[in-house]
């Protein structure tokens, strides 16, 4: 019941962080950061594909509604939530993954954070920034939107589990 809580606060958190701050920020050159993409990475290593994809597919609908961009959330979101479970098994540690740990910073440690979210991360922005300008003779543009938007994506990210979540007691 306590996970259910937990993750129901972080879904509305990111919600209204995203929505309400993030997409209000004016940076310049197209970056747009978005830190709703962490709210997947952060749910249990044994939550199944559809459950996944159902809050995946909620998450992006909210944050349309709100933001006016017609699925292109909700699209990317998919695509980080299905491509999930890939990473994972990608970047595995040998003993497999602990039930009982979260798949932050803290937890699996920077190298396998940097790795596992980076690559994620990449690929939703990828799909998010190809869908939202869809001309392949902006492949520049979206090149430049994509680095820039990813690096302070993650950079937001990491701020965000030093703030908001416990170190380990075993750390």
């Amino acid at each position: 019941m306590r996970n259910f809580v937990v993750h129901g606060l972080r879904f509305l958190f990111f919600v209204f962080a995203q929505t309400l701050v993030f997409n209000q920020l004016e940076i310049g050159w197209g970056i747009q950061p978005m830190i709703y993409p962490l709210f997947i990475l952060l749910l249990p290593f044994e939550i199944g594909v559809i459950p996944m994809l159902l809050l995946a597919f909620g998450m992006g609908i909210c944050i349309d509604a709100m933001s006016n961009t017609y699925g292109l959330h909700t699209s990317a979101l998919l695509m980080f939530a299905y491509l999930r479970p890939v990473i994972f098994k990608t970047f595995s540690p040998r003993d497999g993954y602990d039930s009982l740990k979260e798949g932050n910073v803290y937890e699996m440690g920077q190298r396998w954070f940097l790795y596992v979210f980076g690559s994620l991360l990449l690929i939703h922005h990828f799909w998010f920034f190809m869908i939202e300008i869809f001309k392949f003779n902006e492949i520049g543009y979206i090149l430049r939107k994509l680095v820039f938007s990813s690096i302070l994506s993650y950079i937001f990210c990491i701020l965000f589990q030093l703030i908001f979540l416990k170190r380990s007691k075993a750390q």
